[in-house]
């Protein structure tokens, strides 16, 4: 092997010669070398030429050795790894095989009767174990928790057949239980102990530290990406200030690493209360965390001041854009401390793998400012392996870490900032036409429910999911069957669909289409060719545009519905176009400042977002359309109704076919 190693380049053959020449080293070479790389595996270019004219050699034959040095450690490791795995594996299926065995002699410990069938066994020991989990929860609430879907039991029993049938008539196959209803793994944290505790602490003390390292350095340990611009970590520089084994081993495993700054319209410690609370931490980011929870407080900070040094182990799902980009969940530790007078820092990092993403020391520094003013600075810092999951519309995009950015953050956390101080009343200077302060405090809250939710729809793999209907030339159309339990929403079955595909055109001209009152009854199916007009809106940000709006049909309807519309803008996050039926009374009473927190609503909408990958026209963006039908209601069967499924499938197809017309695009699929 250390033959190899000294080998040279091919330009340093001549030109004209057949095949390569290698260079074999000495002995003491080979033994210089190998001394070298046990102190520093990473020379620099200054021991690079050190080491040249100590032994004799090219510095670009130093620096090949060491590269092949580093291969031949790393494949080493993984060969070491690989047999202790192999072992582990054999032990588990050899446990497993006895167990199975002695479970097939088990007898009654009451009677001594033979064993009862497998099914009745198996159906037993799940009762079981649902009494059991549902009992630790009720004894240690604060901190069990298990994310079992109460819906998954019954759609197990009841729809799979149904479903099935739907799905052979409208894709020509059938679907299997077990492709079709797939349960969703409890996980549980146990309250954690003294020696956890200990570790916990010092985790999170050692990702502060390098979080304010990374906050504040510019130079050493970040560089300007030459390809968008983004400042993102140097990799040599940040392994050599702060080495750490890799959590990910996956080849297809990468790391994103960003690094922006805003000024939001919010004071510090405001901001900061917030981020703490997992409850606010999703109002306060609704397109891009969809669920979240504070597992246990470790620390509740000090005396008289409860944000500094407090701790807490949290979890939370991040999603965007489309459903068939995948959602990253992570279980990590929050940790805010006050450096100095109205400057604050908040960290985050991982404690427990998920199946492809770990979080780095990341998070924010937030500095207080005047007039109620924060500077925020945001790092992100991830390990991910998503690739194989993530649908080859949005691979470029999502590898090229555009999703998670930090600029997303901090864009997102402004505009919200922004929306906050409207619908407060701390912002005037704002256009619109409702000007009761509490009508529009209503009205902005209501919306922002309708946003979050359609938000959280997208990410169908938490519910029934039924496998998408492929297509050639897009991602399809993925359909979705859920049962309405949110607070205030009408109880029910509900069928969502969506799908993604590029056009060739900006995102802006996108936007505009949909956005644009007088062209809706082109596209939108529900007007039934009806023209509509915008009765009333409210600013809800300093972008031109960006607004919330109730909509009136010109030609009244049987049901007497209005349209909540809301659109947003912003060249960063793409446009967005979320809308939902809402009857007149619910709307005056909106409009009067009456609360609207149990108004119930069902959304639809837009997403448009730029392609910004490498290969992809410049010009195109992406559009991701989500439709949601209430199939039944509380005094109805409890059977689901398969043509409705049918009906939103039809009517996510028939839009798509109708925008492609109108922006000229029917040639592209």
């Amino acid at each position: 092997m250390d033959l190899m190693m000294g080998s040279s380049s091919s330009d340093e053959q001549g030109e004209g010669e057949g095949k390569k020449t290698y260079h074999r080293h000495t002995s003491q070479q080979i033994h210089t070398l190998q001394a070298f790389f046990k102190e520093c595996p990473h020379p620099d270019d200054k021991q690079r030429r050190q080491l040249s004219n100590e032994l004799g050699l090219e510095p670009k034959q130093i620096k090949f050795w060491f590269q092949n040095k580093r291969t031949q450690k790393k494949a080493e490791h993984e060969r070491a790894d690989n047999s202790v795995l192999r072992a582990e594996n054999e032990r588990i299926q050899c446990e497993n095989l006895a167990i199975r065995e002695a479970l097939k002699n088990v007898i009654c410990p009451s009677c001594g009767g033979p064993p009862v069938g497998e099914e009745e066994r198996q159906h037993s020991l799940q009762t079981l174990k649902l009494q059991n989990a549902l009992l630790k929860e009720e004894a240690s609430n604060i901190f069990n928790y298990t994310f079992y879907s109460s819906f998954y039991l019954w759609a197990k029993q009841h729809l799979h057949e149904k479903v099935s049938t739907l799905l052979a008539k409208y894709t020509g196959k059938v679907i299997s239980e077990s492709e079709s209803l797939t349960p969703i793994t409890p996980t549980r944290f146990t309250p954690v102990i003294d020696m956890e505790r200990a570790v916990m602490f010092e985790t999170a003390a050692t990702a502060m530290d390098e979080l304010i390292r990374l906050l504040r350095t510019n130079e050493a340990l970040w560089v300007k990406s030459p390809s968008n611009g983004r400042y993102v970590i140097q990799r040599d520089s940040y392994v050599k200030t702060f080495p750490r084994a890799t959590h990910l081993r996956s080849s297809s495993a990468r790391i994103e690493s960003s690094k922006d700054s805003v000024l939001v319209t919010m004071n510090a410690t405001q901001l900061v209360d917030m981020l703490l609370d997992a409850d606010k931490w999703v109002e306060l980011f609704p397109t891009i965390v969809t669920k979240a929870k504070t597992i246990q407080i470790l620390e509740t900070g000090m005396v008289g001041n409860k944000r500094n040094g407090s701790l807490q182990l949290m979890y939370e799902e991040m999603h965007v854009l489309s459903p068939f980009v995948p959602p990253r969940e992570f279980y990590f530790l929050r940790h805010c401390q006050q450096i100095e007078s109205g400057l604050w820092v908040v960290a985050d990092v991982s404690v427990k793998q998920t199946s492809h993403s770990w979080k780095l020391p990341s998070g924010c520094m937030i500095q207080e400012m005047p007039n109620g003013y924060s500077k925020i600075t945001w790092v992100e810092h991830v390990e991910v392996d998503d690739k194989t999951h993530t649908h080859r519309l949005y691979r470029d995009l999502i590898e090229g870490g555009w999703a998670y950015c930090s600029e997303r953050w901090v864009i997102t956390l402004q505009m919200m900032c922004e929306r906050l101080s409207i619908s407060n009343g701390e912002i005037t200077d704002f256009g619109g036409v409702i000007t009761l302060a509490e009508g529009r405090k209503s009205i902005m809250k209501l919306s922002h429910r309708m946003v979050k939710s359609f938000c959280s729809i997208l990410n169908m793999s938490g519910e029934l999911d039924f496998p998408q209907v492929s297509e050639e030339h897009n991602s399809g159309v993925r359909v979705c069957v859920r049962q309405s339990i949110e607070p205030g929403q009408t109880k029910g079955m509900i069928v969502s669909a969506a799908t993604s595909l590029w056009l060739p055109l900006p995102c802006q001209t996108v936007f505009s289409l949909l956005k644009d009152e007088k062209m809706r009854l082109q596209w939108d199916v529900l007007c039934n060719g009806n023209p509509v007009n915008e009765m009333a809106n409210i600013s809800t940000g300093n972008i031109p545009g960006n607004c919330i709006s109730i909509i009136q049909p010109l030609v009244p309807c049987e049901n007497n519905m209005m349209l909540l519309q809301e659109c947003c803008n912003s060249e960063c996050l793409g446009a967005m176009v979320v809308y939902a039926p809402i009857s007149i009374p619910a709307t005056n009473m909106t409009i009067n400042g009456e609360d609207s927190s149990n108004i119930p609503i069902l959304p639809s909408g837009f997403i448009v977002s730029a392609d910004r990958g490498v290969a992809a026209n410049s010009s195109g963006s992406h559009l991701t359309l989500a439709f949601q039908i209430l199939v039944s209601s509380p005094l109805s069967s409890k059977e689901l109704n398969i043509q409705s499924v049918a009906t939103v499938n039809t009517l996510v197809t028939s839009t798509v076919q109708r925008i492609k017309d109108l922006l000229n695009c029917c040639n592209f699929d």
